[in-house]
Formats: C-alpha cells, structure tokens, sequence
C-alpha cells in the first residue's frame, strides 16, 4: 500500500480512537457514526458545571466542539455524561479570517510543531477528535494534506477535525487586483474539489449562515441550495460523509432565530444527506442569541433547539438506515429569488424508484433526497422530504405529501406517520412548512 493510500485509510478510521485500557491496540469507537450526530460549538469557562454539561445532554447534543484539551476536569464531566469533545489546544491553531494569511500556513506553522505537539497529548475518553483549523484557503490545502499524514502518524487513530469556508467567502479574481481571498480559488466548487484532492479526510464539513439578515435572505436562501449542491455531490461519489453547521444564533440587531428556521435548517440538510448536525453557537462565539447568553443562563433557544434535537432524535434511527443518491426540486417555480442555479433536477412531480407523481397538495416547493439502503440486507427505497415554503417561518401551512407507490411508510419527527390511501389510487401523508418527513417503500422493519 502506498503513502497516499495509507494515509486515506488511517483517515476512513475518522472518528475511531485507540482503545483507553488494555493493550490489544484494538480500535473502539467514541463517536458512532451510524446514527445521525448532532453537535454545538464553543463552551466557555462558566459553562463548565456538572449542571451545564448535564443540560448540553438533556438538550440532546452530542458533542461541543471548542473544549481546551488541558480542562481535564471539564472532559471528566463530559465523560460522565456521555458528552463527546472535539478539543482543542492540542496542535497550533488557524483559522483563514479575511484571507490575509493564504497560503502562508506551512511557514507560521511548521510541521516541526505539530510533530511537538503530538508528543505532548494526553488523550481522555471524552475527547472524540482533535480540532487541526477552521476555514482555511484552498492555497493551504496541500500542506493540511501533509499535517493529516503526520498527525496519522503521531496520534495513531485519532480522529482529526477541520471545518471550511461556506461559498459566500471571496473568491480570487482573474484580474489579479484581489490580492485577499479567502477560498483561494475562481470558485466554490473548485474550492471543494481542491480540498477532496489534497486532503485525506473521509468528511467534508462546512458552516452556513442563511439568517443573515432580511435584506440578503433570498441571495442567502439561494446560496444555502448552492452550496449544499457542491458538497453532497462529492461527498457521494467519493463517499464522503457530510457535516453541516447551521445557525442557532443571529446577528446582532436581528430577533431570535425562530423554531422554525431551526427546523427548517436541519431537514433541509438532511435532504441533501446530512449526517451531522453542529449548532452555532452553544456559549458566546460570534454574534448573539447563542444557546447560553453571556453569564452562562439559558436564552429562549434552549428549548427550541432541544424539541427540534429531540425530534432529530426520533428521525435518526430510520434516516441512517439509508443515505442519499441525489435531490430533487419539486414544485420549485422555474424563475424566483430563491431558486438555486435551477437545471438541476427541478420538476413539478418526481418520478424516481418505486414513487411516482409526487408532489405538496397545495403545489408547496418541497427538497425531495432521493435514498438507497446503506445495507445489503434492507431491499427498500426512501425519500427524504422537507417543505421548503416558507424558510424564513412567516405562514406556516399544513399540507400533504401525495404519491403513488406499491407500499409506503412514513416516519417525521415525532415518529411513525398514517399514510393515508385515498380513492383514486394515491398515497397521501401530511406535512407542514419547515418540516421533514421520510417516506420508505419496499420490505422494510
């Protein structure tokens, strides 16, 4: 086996640590990937109580990304209630920021201290994964292939996190008078592809920010279709799993991120095969109405993002069952603000495996993923749908998803779902705005 290949190997174990005892040197999993994972971003210091740490659970959170790898005590009470860390501290920091640094990380950063670094880890049973950088440029993307190599080597199995631009970061222009950029390439999608190339990382993990504000959110619905175009299409053919960060937060001068656009948010990304979801932010990071205010007390998004985690919850065990081969857009008028670069498979009724016909009742635009069984032994088909007509959670509606198929069940958030048999030969189940809902068919239990 060549370096090349050794080094994409040691990183399909993402996620999988040397085992805590014992001296087989066998792998044991910290974070199981086989259910949908949700996640939140940064922990300040009075956020770091047993009774903090215990609520981030009740909450339905997975793991915090943004815990000091020298907080022991903090990791022990997160080992105590089954919490997962993504730390950090361990190996020198970088972030891409505006762009100013591209393509300088190799001489700020020397391999020389990531070997150092390494030397000096402890490992814990709460930590999950070793935070490498945050957004860097694509004219870095080389070198972070050579320090995921080295740190394979140096921390055998370790699990190694690295986070990227969203596409509305600067491109570099042809005219050569741009001398910041952030992605380091002509365009997103080549940013990924750069990334996929250099890389030896079996995920691709990017934040979006849709609720920016209600004069861009028609540019920014857009761009989040766009955007999750160009990542789940190579996650799929390179088998890639896909991580989304989505906002809990808002900016400053803006309401509370409402229910529904947390919801919406997630099944969205779901739609396009999600199989990560981390909240920005847990504590204070960036912008406001985080999870926690400033004094570590819980803002009203607490317990909406633990009805909508409790709800991503229910949906996960059936949803991992299968992953996805495509996205459809259905109902998505031809010309509008909110369309993405729409040739890309939009049609007012889907037609694909054994559903035919499928649309909303009320001509609603829905994001349909079209699904395979992971397994070799489940012989059933699925969609994955989400009602994508009202994302900024202005007039809610109830509706119905109508198909026809031989067979189908039906799973949302709150569980199993009636399919209803109407007269003339369709199936029909209800959804409402923001909502998602999967749709099985074939022998299935």
């Amino acid at each position: 086996m060549n370096a090349t290949a050794n080094a994409f190997c040691c990183a399909a174990m993402f996620f999988y640590v040397l085992a805590a005892a014992g001296e087989t040197g066998t792998l044991k999993p910290r974070m199981d990937r086989s259910k949908l994972l949700i996640g939140a971003y940064c922990l300040q210091a009075n956020a770091r109580t047993d009774a903090h740490v215990k609520a981030i659970r009740d909450c339905g959170v997975d793991f915090i990304i943004g815990v000091p790898a020298s907080d022991r005590a903090t990791l022990d009470l997160f080992a105590k209630h089954g919490v997962g860390a993504i730390v950090n501290g361990v190996v020198p920091g970088w972030w891409g920021g505006d762009g100013e640094r591209a393509g300088k990380m190799r001489e700020i950063n020397p391999i020389e201290k990531y070997t150092a670094a390494a030397a000096s880890f402890k490992d814990h049973p709460a930590i999950w994964a070793v935070d490498i950088g945050d957004e860097p440029s694509a004219l870095d993307f080389p070198y972070y292939g050579e320090v995921v190599r080295q740190l394979n080597k140096a921390l055998p199995g370790m699990p190694l996190y690295l986070n990227l631009y969203p596409n509305y970061a600067s491109v570099a222009e042809n005219s050569g008078k741009q001398t910041v950029n952030q992605l380091g390439t002509k365009t997103y999608a080549e940013h990924i592809a750069a990334y996929c190339r250099d890389v030896p990382l079996d995920y691709i993990s990017y934040d979006f920010y849709v609720y920016t504000g209600p004069s861009d959110i028609d540019r920014f619905i857009s761009k989040m279709y766009d955007n999750f175009i160009d990542v789940s299409g190579p996650c799929r053919r390179m088998n890639r799993s896909f991580w989304y960060i989505p906002q809990v937060n808002s900016r400053k001068g803006l309401p509370y991120t409402s229910e529904n656009q947390l919801r919406f948010q997630a099944y969205a990304a779901m739609s396009f095969g999600a199989e990560a979801i981390t909240w920005a932010c847990w504590c204070k990071g960036w912008w406001i109405n985080n999870v926690l205010d400033d004094a570590g007390q819980q803002t009203p998004q607490y317990a909406k993002l633990q009805k909508i985690n409790a709800e991503l919850k229910r949906l996960g065990p059936e949803y991992m069952k299968f992953r996805t081969v495509a996205t459809h857009f259905v109902g998505f008028p031809e010309k509008s603000k909110r369309n993405p670069a729409l040739a890309f498979n939009r049609c007012d009724a889907l037609d694909v495996g054994p559903f035919s016909g499928l649309r909303a009742s009320n001509g609603a635009p829905l994001l349909v993923g079209e699904m395979v069984a992971r397994s070799s032994t489940l012989f059933a088909k699925a969609l994955f749908v989400t009602a994508a007509d009202d994302p900024c959670d202005q007039n809610q509606k109830d509706f119905e998803v109508v198909f026809k198929s031989a067979s189908a069940i039906a799973f949302d958030g709150n569980g199993k779902v009636e399919v209803k048999r109407r007269d003339n030969g369709l199936f029909s189940v209800p959804i409402s705005s923001c909502r998602g809902l999967l749709l099985v068919s074939g022998l299935y239990q």
